[in-house]
């Protein structure tokens, strides 16, 4: 079910509020795109900083919206276990497809920690869960042993992938298997990725390019070398984007470059600030030489 390039989307602020408009408008826009699934209240979504009424409010329209066209993976994820538990249950009842959930961020748990904090999900909800694990912005390092234990319960189904060491792809590969659902956290690798044996992304990207990368997600898995080659040209155009959405910290410059494509505001939630004007020339050369403007 969770394959290809899933979009972790950006929430829309106006006047410090949702900009529900600009968010079902980003929903469609991605649903007639060709994104494989979407990934709402996600940490690029600015989950951290929005309310407990708005995290759910940012999953309940999702789930409305794409109205079963394509999956819902919601951002579930707290550094308070409980909240966590929380945040998936109500992701489950309101009929997401899945949950994405965060390595608990400044606690610093042991493995051990990490182990019963993701068993404790699991054992109180019942949708499929992809662990994130991403050391640079949790300072915490899944290790793939305690990913092989997690794999073992009924929920936990893959990883998303955020430590860029690709050599984990096959540690991962041949601790768990095929079966683990294996997706790129990280745009620039993704080629190689999905040539390990991973099987997709979830995308800052993918915000502002969903057909560019729902096609290169398609070539990069197939068995065809024209396909192949085709993948690899499209990802020499895909990466001066990706790295420009991440010249300063995600996701100001993706929701500088959804607004100069007419997405939606570039308003962000403190501590983050807007793109910086040293930042801004970088992001439109790199949304001109993709052609998406």
């Amino acid at each position: 079910m969770f394959k290809g390039s899933n979009v972790a989307l950006i929430t829309p602020f106006k006047n410090n509020g949702l900009d529900e408009e600009a968010y079902i408008r980003l929903i469609h826009f991605h649903i007639d795109n060709g994104t494989s699934g979407l990934v709402p209240a996600g940490t690029t979504g600015e989950s951290p900083t929005l309310s407990h009424e708005e995290h759910q409010r940012v999953i309940d329209l999702c789930i409305k919206e794409s109205n079963g066209k394509i999956p819902v993976i919601a951002g579930t994820g707290s550094n308070s276990t409980e909240e966590a538990i929380s945040l998936t249950s109500h992701a489950e009842k309101v009929g997401a497809n899945g949950a994405l959930i965060v390595t608990p961020y400044y606690n610093k748990p042991t493995q051990e920690g990490l182990y019963q904090h993701y068993k404790a999900i699991n054992d109180k909800c019942g949708i499929p869960i992809i662990i994130y694990n991403i050391p640079g912005r949790s300072v915490i390092d899944m290790s793939v042993d305690t990913m092989a234990k997690l794999f073992e319960l009924k929920n936990i189904v893959g990883v998303k992938d955020a430590t860029g060491d690709l050599d984990r792809v096959d540690q991962q590969l041949s601790k768990m298997g095929k079966e683990f659902i294996q997706l790129t956290g990280n745009d620039d690798n993704a080629l190689e990725f999905n040539k390990r044996g991973g099987v997709g992304t979830i995308s800052v990207t993918a915000n502002i390019a969903p057909k560019l990368c729902s096609d290169f997600q398609k070539l990069s898995v197939s068995n065809n070398q024209d396909d192949i080659s085709e993948a690899s040209k499209l990802d020499s155009i895909l990466q001066p984007v990706h790295s420009a959405m991440f010249i300063e910290s995600n996701p100001s410059p993706v929701k500088y470059a959804a607004k100069l494509m007419n997405l939606c505001d570039d308003a962000v939630r403190l501590p983050l600030v807007k793109t910086s004007n040293n930042a801004k020339p970088i992001i439109q050369k790199a949304l001109e030489s993709a052609k998406l403007i």
